[in-house]
């Protein structure tokens, strides 16, 4: 490795306290370590009884130790906070956040945190009742407030028995998390959406005809779910109202899960109720049919099939627009065009109410599916914002700046 590649390298600091989630870090590691970054391993003293340091020294290929007291002529408790662009926790126990939000430096890791000047993220981990517990909830409220991007955990079995919410996130969605914070680099440290609840549909619906068949469209879900991980990532509490789409839940977002229209409608109103930004991505379906035929519709010989008779479903953009529940709440529509596509876009702005709306042609082999998108973003004050060709994670941004703009501009800060 020349000089050049050791400037340009991200150097990422991977801080593993005393859980028995300790062992998914590992993969999240590997992720790091494969896709080009430097990471240097600092264990707490309780996590080395569930992963041994020379594991860690292995994987990283660099030294892992919990002691301020070796390699004392670098300056270690002082140096690696310095010079990382990324401290990331996980798992984060209850008692490394108490010991975060307080300021206590009695080891390696709580040192590093202290001298860190980068952007900070926590994957807790630990049993529903002692996430839930006010101590807790205070130490995570106390470290978001400070900028820290503390990440929702999980909802599922954890140890032993027990179910309940406490289980360390995905490792592949933490590391996706973590590239989002290293990509906004100097402006991660800024969480502009901290402290703000926002709520993103996405995926598309499906409309019943029988047990077997329903009506839909070609909707993945992938931009829905790039805003939702770009929000997360800014340091917002998201809420993702998920139609029918196979992504894995983002890292840190509350996922609801609906399959119609009706459904959404819902769900995207209850989640709204308390929500400071509604982005409403999803493919809702404009049309249900009329009847559900309760049992599978056959084919008969020599006769053509009975028509569809199909009924509006509900428009959500246009009544969250028109009746939003808080005070100063941002609305943001998509419109999915095939053909004038700004000209239509101008006119559903105006038509359903909303304060942006994200302009973009779809078809076969456009949008609907990639990894890729494009956009005009038209806002109510005319202007508009084009989003060139390019990751989804890139629209996602543009959409979280001007969201983020317009609580900066807001007369009470709201």
């Amino acid at each position: 490795m020349d000089k050049q590649e050791r400037v340009t390298t991200p150097k990422v600091v991977l801080g593993v306290s005393g859980g028995i989630a300790a062992y998914k870090a590992c993969e999240l590691l590997r992720r790091l370590t494969e896709s080009g970054h430097d990471v240097r391993v600092v264990p707490t003293a309780a996590s080395l009884h569930f992963v041994g340091e020379a594991t860690w020294s292995a994987l990283s290929g660099n030294p892992a130790t919990t002691e301020v007291w070796e390699s004392v002529h670098e300056v270690p408790h002082v140096r690696i906070g310095q010079e990382a662009d990324l401290v990331v926790v996980a798992p984060a126990t209850a008692d490394m956040l108490a010991k975060a939000a307080h300021g206590i430096a009695d080891d390696l890791l709580t040192n590093t945190l202290l001298t860190a000047r980068c952007p900070v993220v926590f994957a807790p981990a630990m049993h529903t009742e002692m996430w839930e517990n006010p101590a807790t909830r205070e130490n995570v409220a106390t470290l978001r407030r400070r900028g820290a991007l503390v990440i929702e955990p999980a909802v599922g079995r954890l140890t032993g028995v027990d179910t309940g919410k406490g289980r360390f996130p995905d490792p592949v969605e933490i590391f996706e998390l973590c590239r989002r914070v290293l990509a906004r680099g100097p402006r991660a440290l800024t969480a502009d959406l901290a402290g703000r609840h926002v709520v993103v549909t996405a995926g598309g619906t499906r409309e019943p005809l029988d047990p077997v068949r329903y009506l839909g469209n070609r909707s993945s879900g992938r931009q829905g779910y790039a805003l939702a991980a770009t929000a997360a990532a800014r340091g917002a509490r998201v809420t993702l109202v998920a139609g029918n789409t196979e992504l894995p839940d983002p890292a840190g977002v509350d996922v609801v899960r609906v399959g119609t229209a009706v459904q959404l409608r819902e769900a995207a109103l209850a989640a709204a109720e308390d929500a400071d930004a509604v982005v409403m991505a999803a493919a809702v379906a404009d049309f249900r049919p009329a009847a559900y035929a309760t049992g599978k519709i056959k084919k008969k010989d020599g006769q053509e099939p009975e028509p569809v008779t199909l009924v509006r479903n509900p428009d959500i953009l246009a009544e969250l627009s028109a009746d939003r529940p808080k005070p100063g709440q941002i609305v943001v529509g998509f419109a999915a065009e095939t053909d004038d596509v700004l000209a239509n876009g101008r006119a559903k702005l105006a038509r359903k109410g909303c304060d942006l709306l994200v302009v973009n042609e779809v078809g076969e082999h456009k949008t609907f599916g990639s990894a890729e998108n494009e956009a005009v973003i038209l806002a109510t004050d005319g202007s508009e914002t084009p989003v060139p060709h390019g990751p989804k994670e890139a629209l996602a941004d543009m959409v979280w700046d001007l969201v983020a703009g317009r609580f900066a501009g807001a007369p009470d800060g709201s």
